[in-house]
């Protein structure tokens, strides 16, 4: 018994940073003052770029250190995108520490994005983004089912599929893929058939690409998300597409938001 406990000393003396909660200056250290209170404020910082050929490898704004182990954007790079919207926010502890439970739980929520609202610039004011908001019991079954109850311990994978209906887009069909990664919890998502625009298909199936990566740290519920798609340049002359997805980034990113701090 006394070589196990001397083991585990030593382990302990070599690997100090097992199990201990990351802060936000040790995933992503290259953030500067003005950078860090905007990831602390109510929406987050949220940036859209375009990209051409020659700037598709363009480096993130947000760039976690490869030291962390965070990996969200490269199946996203691979895709070749049209554009590209990173986020990250970080929700502060509230009365009670939330962790990946609380995480997996908002997750879960879908039909708490009926209803979710956003700024729009055409009409000059805030309405819904999604009409309806329903998960489905599979890719080929379309038939709506009830959202799960809140459980205490996370799986290590799931799959969540959901229909929104959008007020540009009409129902649009997304999978969700959830995966433990690391310290954290990373979400996956993408859209399992065609986004279509007044009966045109603008983002066909699977080109839409968005993953949230959730983790614990030491100032509050770390929220760090990359975003592509690949879309024709015939759908870019004619939709303003970076701003049409950021702004469903930033609703999703609420929804969730929300139901971190709702536990």
């Amino acid at each position: 018994m006394n070589i196990v406990y001397i083991v585990l000393f030593f382990l302990a003396l070599t690997f100090p940073a097992f199990g201990q909660t990351r802060s936000l200056a040790q995933l992503f250290p290259g953030l500067d003052e003005e950078s860090r209170n905007q990831v602390f404020s109510p929406e987050g910082s949220i940036i859209t770029t375009e990209l051409s050929e020659k700037t598709a490898q363009i480096a993130l704004r947000f760039t976690p250190s490869p030291e962390t182990g965070v990996s969200v954007a490269g199946p996203i790079l691979q895709m070749q995108p049209a554009f590209l919207v990173e986020s990250l926010m970080v929700i502060p502890h509230g009365n009670s520490q939330a962790g990946l439970a609380q995480v997996y739980n908002a997750l879960g929520k879908v039909r708490n994005l009926k209803g979710r609202e956003y700024n729009s610039f055409t009409r000059k004011k805030r309405v819904p983004l999604f009409e309806d908001a329903v998960r489905l019991e599979s890719e080929k079954k379309l038939i709506p089912v009830s959202d799960p109850p809140p459980v205490s311990s996370v799986p290590h994978t799931d799959t969540i599929y959901m229909c929104l209906k959008d007020v540009n887009f009409g129902n649009s069909y997304y999978r969700a893929d959830i995966t433990r990664q690391g310290h954290g919890l990373l979400c996956g998502l993408t859209n399992f058939k065609n986004l279509s625009y007044l009966l045109f298909p603008v983002i066909k199936k699977d080109k839409f690409c968005a993953r949230l990566y959730f983790e614990p740290i030491a100032e509050g519920i770390l929220i760090y998300g990359v975003a592509g798609a690949d879309i024709s340049d015939f759908v870019a002359s004619q939709v303003d597409m970076p701003s049409a997805i950021e702004k469903r980034i930033m609703v999703i990113i609420g929804w969730v938001a929300d139901g971190i701090r709702e536990g």
